[in-house]
């Protein structure tokens, strides 16, 4: 383990499965794949990877074989999505999905990817006007 690195914590929305990992990631991306969308149900997902021995986790997540190697982790108490690992693609790593950190501006995102894929409206964003809070409906 890295104990140099700060350390950033998580859980899943109703706490049954927390973790602890280092912020000094491989990447932190937005990943704009249909797979990652729908298993998500979010218009894209936010992606830490470290390295397994970088990570404790208390709870036992189950495990979603979401294609021939990609395995996605999720409480199976509550149903948030929180780790994704894929030996053949990343081995002895393990990608952790960032907005479910307690704090997730301690990573700064680098990038976004699988962009070919990304929604229209995703694009358009910051010309949408913006509340700080629920605006008033009429």
């Amino acid at each position: 383990m890295n104990e140099t690195s700060p350390r950033a914590s998580g859980q899943c929305h109703c706490g049954a499965i927390r973790y602890s990992m280092s912020t000094a990631v491989q990447h932190h991306a937005l990943c704009h794949c249909s797979d990652c969308r729908r298993h998500a149900g979010a218009p894209m997902v936010g992606w830490g990877l470290v390295g397994i021995d970088e990570i404790e986790i208390s709870g036992t997540p189950e495990i979603y074989a979401s294609s021939e190697h990609g395995r996605r982790h999720f409480c199976g108490n509550c149903g948030t999505g929180l780790f994704y690992t894929n030996d053949q693609i990343f081995p002895g790593q393990i990608d952790v999905q960032t907005a479910t950190l307690d704090d997730p501006d301690l990573i700064p995102v680098q990038a976004q990817i699988q962009t070919a894929e990304r929604i229209g409206w995703m694009e358009r964003l910051v010309d949408l006007p913006a509340f700080e809070r629920y605006p008033p409906f009429e």
